[in-house]
């Protein structure tokens, strides 16, 4: 059977397409707004392209790995969090409790607390007051679960004075990864009733390759559990499937809100062991940097989050002016933690509303899951978004898919040293995918409504 081949302009939307990356990744500084958003424009524009013209796809999974492997020797550029990553790994390889000590601490007490011996601490003190430098949170604990603490520990141990060999490292692991995702993506999207070039619409996403491979995010290593831990049960092998949640709960946290989604599909008394085995795979990969202040220092910083944290918000930035009227002051500690609370109900409501919970809508379940979470946060950075893109490939919803390609708007607040965001690119952005969800929504519930009319006719005819 012959292989399709691409046409003349599949062929140049590639071409652009890999010009655009090459340049995001070499020449582009994050604080040049103007000349990031016009490159990944070219590259988004490409990809909407590539899509409608249906490239083929062993095509397109060529591209895709090509285009990651682009960035392999680049130094992350849009991104300031591979400094902290390359922090905590240079604890953990030195054998020091990242989830300890804030990095602000270390450095006033010279390291000596956290480094008993002079010999390591005298090699590692200055490499930590030359990435102290460079952190973007100083002054708050490691929030990073332990799955990302380990493989942040052996890239340093692999380059201990080498910035741009630990983020070669960081990324030959996401490339894994993504390789293990595309892998996962074709095995299940047929088993779920979709056809396989659907991958496409994730694997070519720029926002999936400039934010994971380029940018070295682990939301990449999370789908990849997520996805494994949905083949798995696709499978039967419930046991393993709860064993690579629990990875995916310990690289990012998140994934443990998809645990209520799984009790009326697997019954309760599955549930029950499914969740023991997935909370106590965190637990034992926990277990070494147990100590009396982790579950303090943990909290400190997630509450830090929800109640200290905002940027390229949605709900909470129409509710933040009206507290601000209500009590002259920022409510974000109250407004926070309640939009959070909200979430957590929402989807312990849609578990429990769901009407025929089965394998096959699990994954569009908890689509809409993380969109109403990431709905009521008050901190979105684009990355977030790439696990919505993935998801996304198990519907017909195109919304995540444009959520992801607006997102780049966020990086206007890094134009100056102040962080300032412009809010006027901050409403176009949800405007535009607001209106693309809410027309999607529109268009099923029309179409079951269609559907729910022909069967009524059909029996009132019989």
């Amino acid at each position: 059977m012959a292989i399709k081949l691409p046409s003349l302009s599949q062929l140049a939307a590639l071409v652009a397409s890999g010009a655009a990356y090459w340049g995001l990744a070499y020449a582009t500084p994050r604080a040049h707004f103007g000349q990031l958003v016009g490159l990944f424009g070219v590259a988004l524009l490409a990809y909407v392209w590539l899509l409608r013209s249906r490239l083929p796809w062993r095509w397109g999974l060529a591209a895709a790995l090509i285009f990651r492997l682009l960035w392999l020797p680049a130094v992350p550029a849009l991104s300031d969090d591979a400094y902290r990553f390359r922090w905590d790994g240079l604890l953990v390889a030195s054998g020091v409790n990242p989830f300890q000590f804030r990095p602000a601490e270390l450095i006033a007490d010279g390291a000596r607390t956290a480094i008993k011996n002079e010999a390591t601490r005298a090699k590692l003190l200055p490499e930590l007051q030359q990435l102290y430098r460079k952190l973007n949170s100083p002054q708050y604990y490691s929030v990073y679960p332990p799955v990302c603490q380990y493989l942040f520990g052996a890239a340093a141990w692999l380059s201990p004075t080498s910035y741009a060999g630990f983020a070669f490292s960081l990324r030959g692991v996401i490339l894994a990864a993504e390789i293990a995702t595309a892998w996962l993506l074709c095995a299940l999207l047929p088993a779920l009733g979709f056809p396989v070039p659907r991958a496409l619409g994730y694997l070519l996403h720029p926002l999936v390759i400039v934010e994971l491979t380029g940018n070295l995010h682990f939301e990449g290593v999370v789908f990849c559990f997520l996805l494994l831990a949905l083949w798995l049960l696709s499978r039967g092998r419930w046991r393993a499937s709860a064993l690579a949640l629990g990875l995916g709960v310990a690289t990012k946290l998140l994934p443990l809100l998809a645990l209520p989604l799984l009790a009326r599909r697997l019954g309760w008394r599955r549930f029950a062991g499914y969740s023991v085995l997935s909370l106590g795979t965190v637990a034992l990969l926990f277990s070494p940097f147990l100590s009396a202040d982790l579950f303090i220092n943990i909290s400190r910083s997630l509450t830090l989050y929800f109640r200290s944290f905002e940027f390229n918000a949605s709900v909470y930035y129409v509710l933040r002016p009206i507290g601000i009227w209500l009590t002259s002051y920022n409510e974000i500690a109250i407004i926070g933690p309640a939009l959070a609370l909200a979430s957590g109900l929402f989807g312990l409501g849609l578990a429990w509303r769901e009407r025929r919970p089965r394998l096959v809508s699990l994954p569009q379940m908890l689509l809409f899951l993380l969109t109403a979470y990431y709905a009521l946060s008050t901190t979105i950075h684009p990355w977030y978004l790439t696990l919505l893109v993935g998801l996304s490939v198990f519907s017909r919803l195109c919304y995540p898919l444009v959520w992801g390609g607006v997102a780049v708007l966020s990086y206007s607040a890094y134009r100056s040293s102040t962080y300032t965001e412009n809010l006027w690119l901050v409403a176009l952005e949800y405007t535009v995918t607001f209106t693309v969800l809410g027309v999607e929504l529109y268009q099923q519930f029309a179409a079951r409504k269609r559907g729910a009319d022909s069967t009524n006719e059909l029996l009132t005819s019989d």
